[in-house]
């Protein structure tokens, strides 16, 4: 029909033209490849510049010249090998942030950025309230920034910043304003099973209050900080009865002189780290005396240190010393164990929730007794399904500081 439909298949075409040339490279697709091309380019530079994933690493020489610059302060340690140095840069005071740069022992640099106050235009950083407490993963090491060196070896003291020991190894709480109880068991260090016994039982709420005269301290007091525990120091003191009734060695006396006393205080703040105050051993006598506690209480006061009147004696001063010097403090509102057994035990922190409700919030101690120990881990687990919340004892002692 004169049509291409009723031609055969490859027959009576036009012959192709003599210039004619098969498909090759075109100008588009030139185009196309040099964009895929400098696509490629663009992407690989930015991977790798130093702003990219890929972290440029100075030599250890620049490091140690950056570290020079004018307006910087610059701490060197040496490495366990003793060859190569760890270097840490804190910026100058201008700047926005804290800047620090530590170089491994492998060449690698670590760059650390925390905000800080600045002068001039920028950011500003609010300040909303020193942080309480300590990772958890750090909690069994002391911060080197709160000890100071003594003959009686390292003792805390209030940071260059002003933090205390009282901050740093609080246990934190949420805050909220609910019923709130604050459990101290004493007497550990004294009795190794009986030690081992409350690490294992009682929950980390509970505040661990350590005997100075105790044995192995260093080692349960990593256990309990370890496992969650803020801790206390009880320090023995001057009985009425004494020395019929005797504390132990390095007990803090009336007899004795203020240089004394606070020799014999140093030695019990120095056998462990990590508290956040001190708790009252015995002491009836010691604490009525106004001339004989008046320094040793303005010592804690400088140390950061809180102090725990187990309010066993009614003619105790502490609270109106700590009071009248700024030193936190707080009394226990009962003695849970008077009696070692575990029904009238539980009596007693049945009243001591009841003290809490009425107050909003109450401190019990006890001792490291077995009986103590299973009745308080008892009653914790029922009470905790009754809208109370267990915190450590420095959130509940008059703090200077929030007032």
């Amino acid at each position: 029909m004169g049509t291409d439909l009723n031609a055969p298949l490859g027959q009576d075409r036009k012959p192709r033209s003599a210039g004619a040339q098969k498909p090759g490279l075109t100008f588009g697709r030139l185009l196309l490849g040099i964009g895929v091309i400098a696509l490629i380019g663009i992407s690989t530079w930015s991977v790798l510049k130093p702003s990219g994933l890929i972290v440029q690493q100075k030599p250890e020489t620049q490091v140690l010249a950056d570290a020079a610059k004018p307006g910087d302060t610059t701490a060197t340690e040496t490495a366990a090998d003793g060859n190569t140095p760890k270097q840490q840069q804190t910026s100058g005071a201008l700047s926005g942030a804290h800047v620090e740069e530590t170089l491994t022992n492998n060449g690698s640099i670590v760059t650390k950025f925390s905000p800080k106050q600045r002068d001039g235009d920028g950011p500003a950083f609010i300040q909303v309230g020193r942080t309480k407490g300590q990772d958890p993963r750090l909690a069994t090491f002391p911060n080197d920034a709160l000890l100071e060196d003594s003959p009686q070896g390292r003792l805390p003291i209030t940071g260059p910043d002003g933090l205390r020991p009282m901050d740093q190894y609080a246990r934190p709480w949420s805050g909220a304003r609910g019923i709130r109880i604050a459990l101290v068991v004493g007497g550990l260090g004294l009795s190794q099973t009986g030690t081992q016994n409350a690490l294992r039982q009682l929950s980390p709420e509970v505040t661990m209050a350590f005997a100075a005269t105790g044995n192995s301290l260093q080692r349960w007091m990593q256990e309990a900080r370890r496992t969650g525990h803020e801790i206390l120091l009880q320090v023995p003191f001057e009985p009425f009865d004494y020395p019929d009734n005797n504390p132990g060695p390095h007990t803090l006396r009336i007899g004795l002189d203020a240089k004394k006393n606070l020799s014999e205080l140093h030695y019990s703040l120095a056998q462990i780290t990590n508290y956040t105050g001190i708790m009252n051993f015995l002491g009836g006598r010691f604490l009525s005396d106004a001339d004989a506690l008046e320094p040793v209480m303005r010592d804690l006061g400088r140390r950061g240190l809180l102090f725990l009147d187990d309010a066993t004696s009614a003619q105790s001063l502490t609270g109106t010393l700590a009071g009248t010097i700024g030193v936190p403090h707080g009394f226990a509102d009962m003695v849970v164990d008077n009696q070692i057994d575990r029904t009238a035990i539980l009596k007693k922190l049945d009243e001591l929730e009841r003290i809490a409700r009425r107050n909003g919030s109450a401190i019990g101690v006890a001792s490291a007794f077995d009986e103590s120990v299973a009745a308080i881990a008892q009653w914790m687990d029922e009470a905790g399904t009754r809208g109370i919340e267990f915190v450590g004892v420095s959130a509940l002692v008059k703090d200077p500081q929030q007032q």
